[in-house]
């Protein structure tokens, strides 16, 4: 504990100029920060390969990768993505504003600089970035399985057992934190929806199912959602039902056959007699234009899979 409130946050100042570092190492030094410096971009992607700063104070325009492309770059680590990014310049058109929040900067301020602002900035954005720290490290405790992605669809953080099920269905590519085309327009829809907290969607995942509802949106750009694993009958149930008009006692009944369970299985698990089954396959066949529970399953086979 005594360690943690003696630590000292860390900023990684970005800037070719040597008399805006000069300015800044001394202002933030004399702040009680730790100051790191680069004067390029790749310097800096270089450094925050070693050490992980709290802050980035990046200059929009320099030699070599500029600013923004620097941002860029270090938003596609997942481990970066809260990395809190405050650009600075001279570049004061709103075009020079919103490519700068596009590529991932939390802030934007011009130069010259007034320091006591920027320092109250600083420390504001500090604050919100451990405060999403804290909440994902409780979601992380809590075991809930929840994760959030940007409007492209790209994953910005997962708790364990949300990653879990995702790296375990496949929706997860090694090489980037990014979801299946098919997956993220399932996810848009469920943000597009009337009642966000009560949509939901059954995600198809290498053959496994998820059950996936919207939850909210967090910020801009972060939108939340919870998975579950879950039992095909919830929705399979329904999707035979209205594909063969049939009534939901029948729809329940031509689920069971379809997974090979005898008549006498079907009526435990319904809790029916087997004649009661059989007096349901009935209206089955009839509605299926099948003769026997091998084809009436076939179809039922079909319906679910296409």
């Amino acid at each position: 504990m005594l360690e943690a409130a003696l630590r000292r946050d860390t900023v990684l100042v970005v800037d070719d100029t040597p008399e805006t570092l000069s300015l800044l190492t001394d202002a933030l030094d004399h702040a009680g920060f730790t100051v790191l410096i680069a004067t390029d971009g790749e310097t800096a992607l270089d450094l925050v390969e070693q050490i992980t700063p709290d802050l980035v104070l990046l200059d929009a325009r320099m030699p070599g990768i500029g600013g923004f492309e620097t941002c860029r770059r270090l938003k596609r680590d997942k481990l970066l993505a809260h990395l809190p990014v405050i650009f600075m310049t001279g570049l004061s058109e709103t075009e020079h504003v919103v490519e700068g929040l596009a590529c991932g900067g939390v802030d934007y301020v011009t130069k010259p600089l007034v320091l006591v602002e920027l320092l109250a900035r600083i420390r504001v954005h500090l604050g919100n970035a451990r405060l999403a720290q804290e909440t994902h490290a409780a979601l992380d405790a809590s075991g809930r399985f929840l994760f959030a992605t940007d409007r492209g669809g790209r994953v910005l953080w997962c708790t364990p057992k949300a990653r879990q099920l995702l790296n375990v269905a496949g929706a997860l590519r090694t090489d980037a934190a990014s979801l299946p085309a098919d997956v993220i327009e399932q996810l848009l829809r469920l943000r597009r929806a009337e009642h966000p907290g009560a949509a939901r969607c059954l995600l198809n995942v290498a053959g496994r199912r998820l059950d996936c509802t919207f939850v909210s949106t967090l910020g801009a750009d972060e939108l939340l959602f919870r998975l579950a694993e879950t039992s095909s009958t919830e929705y399979d149930q329904p999707a035979l039902q209205r594909a063969h008009a049939l009534t939901s006692r029948e729809a329940e009944v031509l689920l069971w056959v379809s997974r090979g369970k005898a008549n006498r299985d079907i009526g435990a698990i319904l809790n029916i007699s087997p004649r009661t089954v059989n007096k349901h396959l009935e209206g089955v066949f009839v509605k299926l234009g099948v003769e026997n529970r091998a084809a009436a399953a076939a179809v039922a086979v079909r319906t679910l899979t296409r």
